[in-house]
C-alpha cells in the first residue's frame, strides 16, 4: 500500500485525464504546476475498469470557491469517471460553516451545493453544530447523503447509523464515522444540554477514549460481519498533544479491522502510516481546509487498497477561475454566491496593514500557512480584542483564537470580510470577573501551548507571559470541562493596565457568550461571575463598529507588526 503527498495540482487528473503514478515507495514527492493550459476533456467515458477511487474533503468551511472549489472537485471526479474509475466523494466535517455563506444561511447553503455535489456519505465536525443542535439535524434531513457517526449519541442512543456500506465495481466498501468527543467544548456546550443544563448529548467522551475506541471497533466489526471488504474510518479527531486521547493515532492505537483512516479536524495534510493493536499497517490521510487539497485513496479491481494520498492546489488563484473550468457545479456555485454578493460587497473601512491569523514566514510542507491565532499573539487577534475592549468599555477583552478565523488584507474591508473574520456570529456579553477567575482562564488558554488550542486567549487591556517549561496543571472531566489547576502555573507576570494583576480584586471582562457564560474551549473559570451586559452585540458588527467609529475608518499603523503589540510573551520554547 502506497501513500503520496502530491504538491501541486495533478493536470492529468483535471483535464488530460491521465493518473499515473508518481513514484513507488512512501516518499513524499512534490509534482508543482502554477501555469497550467486548458485542454479538452474525453466527451464519452469509456467502460468500467473494475477500480474504485473514494474522493474525500474536510474541513471545508464554506470554501467552495478556494483552491479545487466545488467546482474543480466536480472536475476531478467527472476526469476519473471519464477514464472508467466508479467514484465515492465522502465529507470528514466542518462543511457548512466558515465563512459568510454558511453564516447567513445557517449552513442551508451548503448542505444544497453538497446535494448537488451528489456526495455520498458525510459525518459531522464541530462546527456542524455551531448554528444549534436543532438546525443541524433540519440540516441532516435535507441532506440527500446519509450522516453517520459510530459515537455521536442522545441519551445513550446513537442519532446517525454508525456506518454505511456502498456496493461499487462488485466490491462492499464500508464507511464508519467518528467525531472527536472535544466537540462539545469546541461547538457550544448548550446546544448539547437541555433546559436543566444536563447534557443529553455527547460523543462517548470517557477521560480514557476507551469508550470511543470500542465504538470504533464496535462499529468496525458490525461492517466486517456484514460483509465489507474494506474498512475506511470517517474521522473529525485531529492531530497532536492537545487532542488526546481522542486524536486519529489514539483510535488506530486501540482498534483493528481499519483499512484506511481518513482524518480532519486539525486542518494539517499529514500522510502517516502507523500499527494498529494487532501491528497491522493503517494509512491515516488528512486534506487539510477550504480545498486546497484533495484527498484520494485508489481500490484496485482486487479489492485492494494501493494508494492513498492528496492533490495539492497551491496556486492563490484558485482551480476553477485560473482554468476557466465548466461543468455541473459551476451554475450551483453561482447562484449560491449571486444571492450574497450585494450585501457583502458593501465597503465598511480601509485596511492600510496585513492582518492575519497565520506566521508571517513558515508554511507546511504544502505550501499552505501555518496558522498562529490559537497558539502566539498576531496583530489581528489584538484588533479583535481592542474591538471589544473599547465598545463594550471593559477593563479587559478576552478572544479565544478559534474564533478569529481570516486574514484581513490590504485594501478596502468590506462586511464580507469582517464577517469572514468572525464567521459564528458569537454574541458579545460583559462579566464583572475575579483576578483569580481571569488567571485561571489565562492558564486553561495555554494548557496545549505550543500545540494549537481553539480556547488560546487573544487580549487587551493586559498583557501575560507563558513558560512553556512548566507543564501544564489543569485537570478536566469527561466534559473536557476544567475542574482545577494543580502545580506550578505556566502564566505569570499578568498586567491589566500596566499594574500586576490582584487575584481578589474584580474586573469588567468583555467577550464572546460562547467562552465567557457558556463554558465553550471547556472554560469554566468564569462561572459564577456577575453577568453585567448580555448579548451585546454580535461580534462581526462590533468589530466592524470599532473599525468605523473608533479608528475612523482606517486601520493603521498601530497594528502593523503581524506578530503584535508585545501583549503575549512565550518562554522557553517557541509557537512553532
Amino acid at each position: 500500500m502506497k501513500i503520496r503527498y502530491r504538491l501541486g495540482l495533478v493536470l492529468a487528473v483535471i483535464l488530460s485525464l491521465c493518473l499515473s503514478a508518481c513514484g513507488t515507495t512512501n516518499t513524499a514527492q512534490t509534482e508543482t504546476v502554477n501555469t497550467p493550459a486548458a485542454q479538452e476533456t474525453e466527451a464519452a467515458p469509456p467502460e468500467q475498469n473494475g477500480e474504485v477511487y473514494v474522493l474525500f474533503t474536510s474541513d471545508v468551511h464554506c470554501g467552495i470557491e478556494q483552491g479545487f472549489g466545488y467546482v474543480g472537485l466536480q472536475q476531478v471526479r467527472d476526469a476519473l469517471e471519464a477514464k472508467g474509475f466508479v467514484t465515492i466523494l465522502v465529507d470528514d466535517g466542518d462543511a457548512i460553516q466558515g465563512e459568510a455563506l454558511g453564516t447567513l444561511s445557517k449552513g442551508e447553503s451548503m448542505i444544497d451545493l453538497m446535494n448537488a455535489l451528489h456526495y455520498d456519505v458525510a459525518i459531522p465536525g464541530n462546527h456542524e453544530f455551531d448554528y444549534g443542535m436543532e438546525r443541524f439535524l433540519e440540516l441532516a434531513e435535507k441532506a440527500e447523503f446519509p450522516y453517520i457517526s459510530c459515537n455521536f449519541n442522545h441519551e445513550g442512543e446513537l442519532v446517525f447509523p454508525p456506518y454505511v456500506i456502498k456496493e461499487a465495481a462488485g466490491m462492499k466498501i464500508a464507511f464508519v464515522g467518528v467525531t472527536t468527543p472535544q466537540t462539545i467544548t469546541s461547538s457550544t456546550p448548550v446546544y448539547f444540554q437541555n433546559d436543566a443544563g444536563e447534557f443529553v448529548y455527547g460523543f462517548m467522551q470517557d477521560a480514557s477514549g476507551e469508550a470511543l475506541y470500542a465504538a470504533v471497533q464496535g462499529a468496525v466489526d458490525a461492517a466486517r460481519a456484514e460483509g465489507a471488504d474494506l474498512v475506511y474510518v470517517m474521522g473529525h479527531m485531529g492531530m497532536g498533544e492537545s487532542y488526546r486521547p481522542y486524536s486519529y493515532a489514539d483510535v488506530l492505537e486501540n482498534t483493528n479491522g481499519i483499512n484506511v483512516f481518513l482524518d480532519g479536524h486539525s486542518h494539517d495534510t499529514e500522510q502517516v502510516e502507523m500499527k494498529n493493536k494487532d501491528g497491522e499497517t493503517v494509512v491515516r490521510s488528512a486534506c487539510g481546509t477550504k480545498l486546497n487539497c484533495i484527498g484520494y485513496s485508489h481500490i484496485s479491481a482486487e479489492k485492494e487498497v494501493v494508494e492513498t494520498g492528496i492533490w495539492s492546489w497551491p496556486n492563490g488563484t484558485s482551480a476553477p477561475e485560473l482554468l476557466s473550468l465548466q461543468n455541473a457545479m459551476t451554475e450551483p456555485v453561482a447562484a449560491e454566491t449571486r444571492e450574497i454578493e450585494e450585501q457583502l460587497s458593501q465597503v465598511v473601512a480601509r485596511n492600510d496593514v496585513l492582518l492575519t491569523i497565520n506566521d508571517p514566514v513558515e508554511v507546511t510542507p504544502s505550501g499552505s500557512p501555518v496558522r498562529m491565532v490559537r497558539r502566539a499573539e498576531t496583530n489581528l487577534g489584538d484588533l479583535c480584542a481592542d474591538a471589544l475592549r473599547v465598545v463594550a468599555d471593559a477593563d479587559i477583552a478576552l478572544v479565544n483564537g478559534g474564533n478569529v478565523r481570516k486574514n484581513l488584507e490590504k485594501g478596502d474591508i468590506t462586511y464580507g470580510d469582517i464577517l469572514a473574520v468572525h464567521p459564528f456570529g458569537n454574541e458579545i456579553c460583559l462579566i464583572r470577573a475575579t483576578g483569580q477567575q481571569i488567571l485561571d482562564a489565562l492558564e486553561w488558554g495555554v494548557h496545549s501551548t505550543p500545540d494549537e488550542f481553539g480556547g488560546f486567549l487573544q487580549v487587551s487591556g493586559m498583557s501575560y507571559e507563558v513558560d512553556l517549561s512548566v507543564p501544564s496543571g489543569c485537570k478536566t472531566d469527561e466534559q473536557n470541562m476544567v475542574i482545577g489547576i494543580e502545580g506550578e502555573r505556566r502564566v505569570r507576570n499578568v498586567l491589566v493596565g500596566g499594574e500586576p494583576i490582584d487575584p481578589a480584586a474584580l474586573y469588567t471582562v468583555a467577550g464572546a457568550n460562547y467562552t465567557l457564560l457558556q463554558n465553550g474551549d471547556g472554560f469554566t473559570a468564569f462561572n459564577g461571575a456577575e453577568l453585567l451586559q448580555e448579548c451585546v452585540m454580535i461580534d462581526n458588527q462590533l468589530l466592524i463598529d470599532y473599525i468605523k467609529e473608533h479608528l475612523n475608518g482606517e486601520i493603521g499603523g498601530e497594528y502593523a507588526d503581524s506578530l503584535g503589540q508585545g501583549r503575549i510573551t512565550i518562554l522557553n520554547g517557541s509557537a512553532e
